[in-house]
């Protein structure tokens, strides 16, 4: 559980830090570009602590994947980024790239006790 909690600071720092990036416009910006510094070390950091207590590949792909799909709505609704098929596509397979990942790892345990 804590591992997981861990998880959600680093997504949500990410995702933070990832939209004070675009505040920032190119560094330009102080308040933004510390914002961003800040938000990437809590994720960095969380990450590394989850890393305690989930395996790589599972909080990897949790970590980038729920970043990605939060980033991409924060880009259309604040920014008006463009958002169609395409994007609704990609945005679920990403999803269902995590879930197929976090699907494997009872997979994995059978098959490597079977040899």
């Amino acid at each position: 559980m804590k591992g997981y909690i861990f998880l959600g600071i680093a997504i949500i720092a990410e995702v933070f830090g990832t939209t004070m990036l675009k505040m920032s416009h190119g560094f330009t910006n102080l308040l933004p570009t510390i914002g961003l510094i800040v938000g990437m070390g809590i994720a960095f950091y969380s990450l590394t602590m989850c890393l305690r207590n989930i395996p790589l590949s599972t909080a990897y792909a949790v970590w980038a994947g729920v970043g990605t799909a939060i980033t991409a709505i924060i880009g259309v609704v604040i920014w008006n980024d463009p958002f169609n098929i395409f994007s609704c596509i990609g945005l679920v397979s990403v999803i269902g790239g995590v879930v197929l990942l976090n699907l494997s790892k009872g997979q994995g345990k059978q098959t490597e006790g079977s040899h």
